[in-house]
């Protein structure tokens, strides 16, 4: 039975333009992420098949029908597709995903040295079969200057054909968007957002500390990306302000007297 006895954010119903939840998927099995969906499918919008998992894994299919049947986008992750277009395969990859059953994929350049024409070249060619994500920043940490370069980058990428663009900060937390310690660079946030709007940016974001800091900056409706599977749950809590991290002050004691 649905619970509504408190006041909390609004959130849009699936599918969702805003208050993205991009899970990021590790090489989970089938049981694993039914289990997941049955009480938090409301809460994913995009799930995103790590790296080469989807290369490796027998039951990508099983899994693959699953989401689609709650109504989730599956993503193909970037690292596979620079590898391919590293090998000269970008067209048999992408011809491989839209046969595989994949929405979305993501293009990016953090592992493969691309230069940004090329970059550019591979989103219109993704951008032709695939709802494109694209990715701005390194893999390897102590990257200088993000905040001078990615916003170009940035709008080259949706000029190109993405429909969102995705900042670094890999599954630790602690590269791109965030220094060694995985604190938040404000100065590389400020600079993408002022260049194409919060609405059109998934910030990566896999720590619990990283994801309030977006919402108390944003609001509820921030996309938020690399989700663990385990988290998407306690990210909600996040955006409804129901973890103390993102939650309202108290009232007055005495105000409830019932």
């Amino acid at each position: 039975m649905p619970v509504d006895f408190l006041d909390l954010p609004a959130r849009d119903p699936k599918p969702r333009t805003a208050g993205l939840t991009h899970v990021l998927d590790p090489g989970a099995g089938p049981a694993a992420v039914a289990d997941l969906l049955r009480g938090a499918a409301a809460h994913v919008d995009i799930w995103k098949v790590g790296w080469g998992t989807a290369y490796v894994d027998a039951a990508l299919a099983e899994k693959m029908t699953l989401l689609a049947a709650h109504g989730i986008d599956v993503c193909l992750g970037g690292t596979l597709l620079e590898i391919a277009w590293s090998q000269g395969r970008a067209t048999e990859c992408l011809a491989w995903a839209r046969d595989a059953g994949f929405d979305r994929v993501e293009v990016s350049n953090g592992t493969v040295a691309m230069t940004p024409a090329e970059k550019r070249a591979l989103i219109e060619r993704a951008a032709r079969d695939f709802t494109v994500l694209a990715e701005v920043g390194s893999k390897a940490p102590g990257e200088q200057h993000a905040a001078r370069w990615w916003p170009a980058e940035c709008r080259a990428d949706l000029d190109a054909g993405a429909t969102l663009v995705v900042t670094e900060g890999r599954q630790s937390g602690t590269v791109g968007t965030f220094d060694d310690q995985g604190r938040v660079r404000p100065d590389v946030v400020e600079a993408v957002v002022a260049a194409v709007g919060v609405e059109r940016v998934v910030f990566e974001a896999p720590r619990a500390s990283q994801q309030a800091w977006f919402i108390r900056r944003f609001g509820a409706a921030v996309n938020l990306g690399n989700v663990a599977p385990a988290d998407v749950l306690s990210v909600e809590t996040l955006r409804l302000g129901l973890r103390s991290d993102t939650a309202a002050p108290p009232r007055a004691a005495g105000a409830d007297t019932a």
